[in-house]
C-alpha cells in the first residue's frame, strides 16, 4: 500500500514522520530525493536545486520515472507536496498521470496553526531557505492542500486524513500517522 504524506513547509511533516518511526518502523520515500537520484544517474544535475532549472519536459520525465519506481514498492509512505506555491499560482504536487501511477490508498496532510509555523520557520531560518509567507498565505496554502487532497482522493479512491501537529502534541500526531497508514 502506498500512503502519501504532505504538508506546507514548517508544518512539521518530517518531524512527525521521524517521531512515528521511533514508535513503529516503516519505509519512507521522499519524492524529491527519488527524482534527484534519477536526474543524477542521468548526469543532468549535481545538486538538487538544479532540478528546477531543467527543461519542463525533462522534469516531467523524471517525475514520471520516479512515480513508476515508487509504485513498485510495498507499504511505503511517500513524502511529497500536495501543492507547490509558485509565483504563478499553486501547482498540483500529484498531477493525474502521477496519481494514476502511484495509486495511493491514503493521503495524509500534516497541518499546524500558521502562527506556530511562522515560529518554526524563524527557528529554522539558519538551516533552511524557505519563501516568506504571511500567516494568511499559510492558511490559504493549507486550504489549497486540502482541496488538492480531496481531488486526489476522488481520482484515486484514497482516504484523506488531516493530522494536526500542534505545539507540544508531536507524539499524538505521530500516533495518528501510524494509525492512518496501518
Amino acid at each position: 500500500m502506498i500512503s502519501v504524506i504532505a504538508g506546507i513547509p514548517g508544518a512539521g511533516k518530517t518531524t512527525v514522520i521521524n517521531e512515528a518511526m521511533k514508535i513503529k518502523e516503516f519505509k519512507v520515500v521522499n519524492y524529491g530525493d527519488a527524482m534527484f537520484e534519477i536526474a543524477t544517474a542521468k548526469n543532468l544535475v549535481k545538486h538538487r536545486d538544479e532540478m528546477r532549472k531543467l527543461p519542463f519536459d525533462v522534469q516531467r520525465e523524471i517525475q514520471i520515472e520516479a512515480a513508476r519506481k515508487i509504485s513498485t514498492m510495498d507499504n511505503v509512505v511517500v513524502d511529497t507536496h500536495a501543492t507547490i506555491k509558485t509565483p504563478f499560482g499553486y501547482l498540483p504536487g500529484l498531477p493525474n498521470d502521477i496519481l494514476s501511477i502511484l495509486k495511493p490508498k491514503r493521503i495524509i496532510l500534516v497541518e499546524a496553526d500558521p502562527e506556530e509555523i511562522l515560529a518554526r520557520r524563524k527557528k529554522d531560518a539558519e538551516i533552511r531557505a524557505r519563501d516568506a509567507e504571511s500567516a494568511e498565505e499559510m492558511e490559504m496554502h493549507q486550504l489549497m492542500n486540502r482541496i488538492a487532497a480531496m481531488s486526489y482522493a476522488v481520482l484515486s479512491g484514497a482516504t484523506v486524513k488531516i493530522i494536526k501537529n500542534g505545539q507540544g502534541k508531536l507524539e499524538e500526531a505521530a500516533k495518528e500517522l501510524i494509525n492512518a497508514i496501518e
